[in-house]
This record gives C-alpha cells, structure tokens and sequence, in this order.
C-alpha cells in the first residue's frame, strides 16, 4: 500500500507549476522543504473503514515560471520505509515482500512529464511514479495556496496542495485483495511548502 502513497508523495512536488507571480518574471527552482511536507494515503480495510498512513522521508524539487503559469519540470523521491500507519507491526508488515518490499525496492519516485492548467491557481500535474520497480502513469489535481514571502524568516515559499489516486495491483502489489481485505485503490493527499534555490 506504501507504493501508493509514495508515488504520491513524490508526485508532491510536481505540483509547483500553478499560479503567476509578478515578482518572478523567469523560471525559478524551488527546493520542497523537508519539515514542511506531508504524503498522505488512504486505503479500504475489509470495507470497514480506511487505513490512513504517511510517509515521513520525502525530498524533491521543480522549476517553475510564475509570469507564464508553467511547470517546466519536477521530481520528488520517497523513502519507501518511512511509511507510517501508527502500529509498529503493521508498519513492518507493509515494509516487507507483500507491500513496499523496501530490502529490494527502498524508493518510491515520481517525476512530471506535463502540466495543464485549469484555473489561476489550480491544475493538474501529469507524471510517472515508480513503485516496486514498476513505472505508471500518474494523475495529481492541484492548488497553489500561495506564494510570497514566508511569515517567518522571509525566504520566498510556494505552498500547494494536491491529490490522486492509483491502483496498487498496477504495480503487482496484490496482496489480500480477494474479498477486499485490503483494498486496491489508493487515494494520495500531498501538502508541501517549497523554498525558492537561491543558490
């Protein structure tokens, strides 16, 4: 189920192509900050309820042109042993050979390969997220909350939220899916804040 979220996660950064800033008038590269980053997922229990868990190991980064609304390019990597569901023992199960396999597959990595916007300040990021070693086409809607100057410290920050989903078995992730104990469908939900390169 990690995989998911881990393509999520990634996926994360690919978001920044959305709203223009008349302060930026080029493409300029934002670095995700680290402290401030979330990849969260969510997947179907027996049809009960749904798990929720994070990834707590995420980096990436894109270049962004503010003044034309475009994405040029980005990349986010996942730690897939980072994944946290709030049990230890679970937590190890979904690190092992049925889930994220993370002895042989310890990344999870995402990179954009197109951006449409659909508003000022929205948009849909298009991009692939490698999971067990297996690449898939994946589809992130996002929203760039704001950008300008953070309240604390001052360095230019661009915050954007984004959201998707993905097939777990399009990655040969099938463990328990007979009877739904564990579902198929993972739903990814990003938040981040990214720090403009000034160097």
């Amino acid at each position: 189920m990690r995989r998911f979220i881990l393509g999520a996660v990634i996926a994360t950064f690919a978001v920044a192509g959305l709203k223009a800033s008349p302060v930026l008038a080029e493409p300029q590269r934002y670095v995700v900050d680290e402290e401030h980053v979330s990849v969260a997922f969510q997947i179907g229990h027996a049809r009960f309820a749904n798990l929720v868990g994070l990834f707590t190991d995420v980096s990436g980064g894109f270049v962004y042109d503010a003044e034309a609304n475009e994405l040029h390019s980005g990349a986010a990597v996942i730690t897939a042993g980072s994944v946290f569901t709030g049990h230890d023992r679970r937590d190890g199960h979904v690190r092992d050979g049925d889930f994220l396999d993370v002895r042989n597959h310890p990344e999870i990595r995402f990179e954009v390969t197109d951006y449409e916007a659909t508003g000022s300040d929205q948009g849909v990021v298009h991009g692939e997220i490698t999971i067990l070693g297996v690449t898939q086409p994946l589809r992130l809607d996002a929203t760039i909350n704001r950008i300008g100057p953070h309240p604390i410290g001052g360095a230019q920050t661009l915050g954007a939220s984004m959201s998707g989903s993905l097939m777990r078995s399009d990655f040969g992730m099938d463990y328990a899916l007979e009877d739904e104990l564990v579902g198929d469908e993972v739903e990814l939900i990003i938040e981040f804040e990214a720090l403009l390169d000034e160097g």
